[in-house]
């Protein structure tokens, strides 16, 4: 079974040259990290300051907090983008991370050889990726259109596309940063329906969400960071309660 330990992790970015003041006060608002120590030449920031909790299987997670809170690093450390500055985290099953649909996507190419490279991507062989195509073909309903590059189509038929390789997987771990968009008006109702079995062929989820509502209704834990500080891990009842005095 999947499982998902983090003990006393931190995560440094150590910038340079980032010398005038105003610049440095503007870089802490957009990271929201707390600066841990200034040279004359280099500013560090701790993004994540001391994060210790385990997800275990059967966890639907979501991570709330302020913007520049440390959601979207946690996620990147979770999927092994970024290496723990001090501590550790240890991960049991497949990580499946749909931080961006769109990677991977060349304009250039077909719509059959992006689904092959995107497959790839996700850590699909080509032979796998090869017995989904006929699947994610028609799931697209893009028929034709499938076989001329992809700067052609439309934003909603790229995202149609996209959406139908990223739920072709069936994940140990998933992580999404916010919920993946499937295009037009009319595909939704069928989009939702295929996101909500790929959520359920999960062991673990984890989901970073401006939408407390979209928390609310897919998960049945928080993280709520502050500043890069863990400020609560548990049901999602006392989370959101948490969340509101941070004000």
């Amino acid at each position: 079974m999947a499982l998902i330990q983090l003990n006393s992790l931190s995560i440094d970015f150590p910038i340079y040259h980032l010398n005038a003041r105003s610049i440095r006060k503007s870089f802490l608002r957009l990271t929201g990290g707390v600066l841990r120590k200034e040279t004359a030449h280099t500013v560090i920031v701790k993004a994540l300051d001391d994060i210790s909790f385990n997800i275990e299987h059967g966890d639907r997670v979501g991570l709330i907090g302020h913007n520049g809170a440390g959601k979207s690093t946690l996620l990147r450390v979770l999927a092994k983008i970024y290496e723990p500055t001090q501590g550790s985290i240890g991960i049991e099953g497949k990580v499946s991370p749909l931080l961006n649909v769109m990677l991977g996507i060349n304009p250039e190419s077909t719509g059959y050889e992006n689904i092959l490279v995107r497959g790839i991507l996700l850590g699909l062989t080509q032979k796998e990726i090869q017995g989904k195509m006929q699947e994610i073909a028609d799931f697209t309903e893009l028929g034709e259109y499938l076989s001329v590059p992809i700067r052609t189509y439309s934003t909603g038929m790229q995202l149609r596309l996209a959406f139908a390789v990223a739920t072709c997987i069936k994940p140990d771990i998933l992580l999404m940063d916010e919920m993946i968009e499937a295009g037009d008006v009319n595909f939704k109702k069928k989009a939702e329906v295929r996101l909500a079995d790929f959520i359920e062929q999960s062991s673990i989820m984890v989901l970073a969400s401006h939408s407390n509502d979209t928390i609310q209704r897919l998960c049945n834990k928080v993280v709520l960071l502050e500043k890069g500080k863990l400020k609560y891990f548990g049901p999602l009842e006392e989370g959101f309660k948490e969340y509101a005095k941070l004000g």
